[in-house]
């Protein structure tokens, strides 16, 4: 049906099949760490009122204010 005289005869096929091989195993990964990732990286509104505070963006009045109406 083929004839593989271009990648070293009925031997070469080989190459046809690991590339194929990798591309799905490639495909799988991506798709695997693109669903988990998406869920996995998004913060809390608290997360981002101590991250925010830690770094001094606000002072402690308005870190308890704004915890207070999260929290409510």
């Amino acid at each position: 049906m083929f004839e593989w005289h271009g990648y070293g005869g009925g031997g070469g096929m080989w190459i046809f099949w690991i590339l194929i091989i990798v591309a799905l195993v490639w495909f799988i990964t991506f798709a695997t760490r693109r669903e988990s990732g998406s869920s996995g990286s998004e913060k809390s509104a608290q997360d981002i009122l101590k991250e925010r505070y830690a770094r001094g963006e606000i002072d402690r009045e308005e870190f308890e204010q704004i915890r207070k109406d999260l929290n409510a």
